[in-house]
């Protein structure tokens, strides 16, 4: 008996993923996991280009819009609830569609990520009260006696990784460093990654249009509502925290919506850099996908990863 598909629609922000997407779902009577781990927000839907109500009543949509602003939720997580998902959906479909542009969380479902303990809330809480009262130094410097091999390759500027590495430090009660064993993990299914990708000039142009897009249907009200909320990871997102500098009187508003393109233009060269280094991925034009003959190719199944 051969074992059931995952079908992995990934590429780059703008490249015209989510209407490919409900194409493939439709040829396919599947739902669409989202891998795009800022859909998961549901305050966060303007920005972060989430499926239309529409588009969602074209297609059962999982992971979109179902955490709240001040949940925590990693990639971890979304491995284990993603192959939990799975095991149900294949009782009835042979083949399941997996739609997004995170890189971590793609590689967490297709290859498995280390396993990281869940973090305490009050953990979380007590070492962001410790930044904020005395700065990154003291938790560097608990991170260099608890992981020293660690601390060696992080980035030792970006507090939010620190102070990440230092909690799991200590909610695992062992070195951060001994959890990365990078191994990939069996799978009772084959996955076939399709990557869909644009000349630059072309993508960039799509980035820039679509921000002013979202500036119309009203992600200025809809950041300045999260507003209250800018200190929580969830909102560390491009085209919030370019606003919340406007809203802080630090920049202009053209100026904002100006980073907001250059940053996303940045994003979708940092996505395609991972990306590119996986050989698995089969890449095409959106214009020039014809899925019925795609998926008629019997040998995009037969260099699929079957596990």
């Amino acid at each position: 008996m051969n074992p059931p598909t995952l079908i992995v629609l990934l590429g780059p922000t703008g490249v015209g993923k989510t209407a490919l997407s409900l194409q493939l779902a439709e040829y396919l009577d599947s739902p669409v996991i989202s891998a795009d781990s800022r859909q998961f927000y549901r305050a966060l839907q303007i920005g972060t280009a989430a499926p239309t109500k529409e588009e969602l009543k074209r297609v059962k949509h999982y992971f979109v819009g179902n955490l709240q602003l001040t949940d925590y939720y990693s990639a971890s997580q979304f491995e284990t609830d993603v192959l939990r998902l799975l095991d149900n959906l294949y009782q009835t479909h042979e083949t399941i569609l997996m739609n997004g542009g995170s890189m971590m969380y793609i590689d967490a479902v297709c290859k498995g990520i280390d396993d990281i303990p869940t973090i305490d809330k009050t953990l979380r809480a007590d070492l962001e009260q410790l930044y904020e009262k005395e700065g990154i130094e003291p938790i560097r410097n608990q991170l260099k006696l608890l992981d020293p091999v660690f601390y060696r390759q992080i980035d030792l500027q970006n507090h939010k990784r620190v102070i990440h590495a230092l909690e799991i430090c200590m909610a695992a009660g062992k070195p951060y460093s001994s959890l990365r064993k990078n191994e990939i993990k069996q799978r009772p299914f084959k996955v076939v990654k399709i990557g869909l990708q644009r000349d630059r000039e072309e993508l960039y142009g799509r980035i820039n249009r679509r921000v002013d897009e979202m500036m119309e249907r009203g992600l200025l009200e809809e950041a300045r509502a999260t507003y209250p909320f800018r200190h929580l990871n969830a909102l560390n997102t491009i085209g919030y925290k370019e606003l919340f500098n406007y809203f802080a009187g630090e920049w202009t508003l053209d100026f904002a919506v100006e980073k907001i393109k250059q940053h996303t233009r940045i994003y979708s060269r940092k996505q395609m850099t991972w990306f590119k280094r996986d050989r698995e991925i089969r890449w095409f034009h959106p214009e020039e996908v014809n899925w019925a003959g795609l998926l008629s190719d019997k040998q995009i199944f037969r260099s699929s990863t079957a596990k």
